[in-house]
């Protein structure tokens, strides 16, 4: 294993409040000797677990970066027991470009693991977290939304982990975030996946779907904060009394799963797309989902999509603009009651 060529003035095992940056030597601009700057912050005081909390994995997911930078500042030191590390935007150049690879080399970050010491600044980054940071921590939060591409009912989510007691705490955690839905979803676009690399080494990882595309309503941002700070609460990591459903006057949350290549329905030409269904609604098996139109051939009929299974759609294009092999629409089914046992 190659030493990372990441360095940092932070020093994670000191207690009390830090502020700092991720440097990655990288010469982008007109200096021979630049790097590039991650912000990231600590805050530990006594016994606790250790939470990893980020968000701008890929970069033009927002909700959840504003997230964390108003958490980090707004948390007084005796809140905490055990320690919180903040990395608010950790694709710093894809967020700064409003995109969701980074410009820098063209890589996915969230594809990219376990990484590599010696590759591109996105290898590094990713082989930084696989080995410096994961071992180190028992949490891992993951905000993300569907981007630019994707919008998505806002939820929680999480994998299915062969660990009995891993997959409770995750359920657990899951469930503390207070969503409408929390979604099992499937790896259907590669390996490499940031989340089963912490998966991988016992870690409880929590990660989010809080819509998507370039606008973020007040209510998704009132969520995406208040269900953060609900799940440090439930991890004991953070002071105060967690908040259930049924303390705000709300049915308990629905599990909901897409396990199957089935459940991603991609658009089979290009064109423009108009959406039929909202996301959220339930709906039933050949349900005319939304139609392709095609602006060079106005005279040609739109070719219909339909689901292709009742179920839940949690997720739909976002723009209109449509090429093919783009994902059109997300189909969620209800989890089973013998799978929800195994959450208890």
């Amino acid at each position: 294993m190659s030493q990372t060529p990441i360095s940092t003035r932070i020093d994670f095992n000191k207690p009390g409040i830090q502020w700092g940056t991720l440097n990655i030597p990288f010469s982008y601009n007109l200096s021979g000797w630049a790097q590039l700057q991650i912000p990231i912050s600590t805050m530990a005081r006594g016994e606790g677990p250790t939470v990893l909390l980020m968000a701008g994995n890929h970069g033009d997911e927002y909700p959840g970066q504003i997230a964390i930078m108003k958490l980090m500042k707004s948390l007084n030191l005796e809140e905490i027991s055990g320690r919180i590390i903040f990395i608010p935007a950790i694709n710093m150049p894809a967020a700064k470009a409003a995109t969701r690879l980074s410009p820098l080399d063209g890589k996915n970050l969230n594809r990219s693991f376990p990484g590599n010491a010696e590759g591109t600044v996105t290898d590094i980054m990713a082989h930084y977290l696989t080995h410096e940071i994961f071992p180190n921590v028992d949490v891992v939060i993951d905000l993300h939304t569907g981007g630019r591409g994707v919008y998505f009912y806002p939820c929680a989510h999480m994998h299915l982990v062969e660990n009995r007691e891993q997959l409770r705490r995750m359920a657990a955690a899951t469930e503390a975030y207070n969503t409408d839905f929390s979604f099992l979803y499937a790896d259907i676009a590669g390996k490499g996946l940031l989340p089963v690399e912490a998966e991988n080494m016992g870690k409880t990882v929590v990660t989010t779907e809080m819509g998507g595309g370039e606008v973020t309503n007040a209510a998704v941002h009132r969520l995406c904060q208040s269900g953060l700070q609900n799940v440090l609460i439930h991890l004991k990591v953070l002071a105060g009394q967690e908040t259930s459903r049924v303390d705000l006057g709300l049915p308990p949350t629905r599990w909901i799963q897409a396990l199957d290549a089935e459940d991603y329905i991609f658009s089979p030409e290009s064109g423009i797309f108009e959406s039929f269904v909202d996301v959220g609604a339930d709906v039933s098996g050949d349900q005319p989902l939304g139609a392709l139109h095609f602006l060079e051939r106005p005279d040609r009929e739109p070719t219909i999509i339909h689901a292709p299974s009742k179920g839940i759609a949690i997720a739909h294009r976002g723009p209109t603009l449509t090429s093919q092999g783009d994902i059109l629409f997300c189909l969620a089914h209800d989890v089973d009651a013998d799978v929800l046992k195994t959450f208890s």
